[in-house]
């Protein structure tokens, strides 16, 4: 009788550690990176950035960008608060209509003006050890505040990348695990 592989053996993951991915052919340790006090930097000052940031890529080979959107888009919200301000007759409800807008429209642009990228540091099983704090304090030297992504932080990411799921607020280890009692574990 053959058995149904599990999800993580369907994508090829061997285990999730708490900082990183085990694949069959090696480790995945992910970084979320970003610069400090972009928005008030000039242009020249940005272009510095961006280039200290790719002289830390082009130096590593190992590095790799991850590109994921994970920000939600509001354009529908916008298109009903809109269409309700239009049809509205009330004004302070056409009041309440616009502040809600006003609010949707600076939370759009805090999440758009506040960039982050994310690294994936693979170590191949034919590698040697990786020392992760060397490559932590490039990008600290390089004016960049980096985290290693953990916990549900990397499930995150997983989920993302996966699914396009930005919206849920806990990922556990083992999928449906919420749902077993005492009784039902054997």
């Amino acid at each position: 009788m053959s058995r149904k592989k599990s999800t993580r053996q369907l994508i090829g993951i061997d285990d999730i550690k708490n900082g990183s991915v085990v694949t069959a052919d090696g480790e995945l340790a992910f970084y979320f990176v970003h610069p400090s006090n972009l928005n008030v930097l000039p242009e020249q000052g940005v272009r510095a950035k961006v280039q200290e940031l790719l002289g830390v890529l082009k130096g590593m080979a190992e590095l790799e960008l991850l590109a994921l959107d994970s920000k939600e888009s509001f354009q529908d919200n916008r298109q009903f608060y809109r269409q309700r301000l239009e049809e509205e007759d009330m004004p302070a409800i056409r009041g309440l209509l616009v502040q809600d807008r006003q609010h949707l429209d600076s939370v759009q642009t805090t999440m758009a003006s506040s960039r982050e990228f994310c690294f994936v540091l693979r170590r191949r099983k034919t590698d040697g050890a990786m020392n992760y704090a060397s490559l932590e304090q490039q990008f600290r030297d390089c004016g960049f505040v980096v985290q290693r992504a953990e916990g549900q932080q990397l499930l995150e990411l997983l989920a993302i990348y996966f699914e396009q799921d930005a919206t849920h607020e806990v990922f556990s280890f083992v999928d449906g695990a919420q749902w077993l009692t005492a009784e039902t574990e054997v």
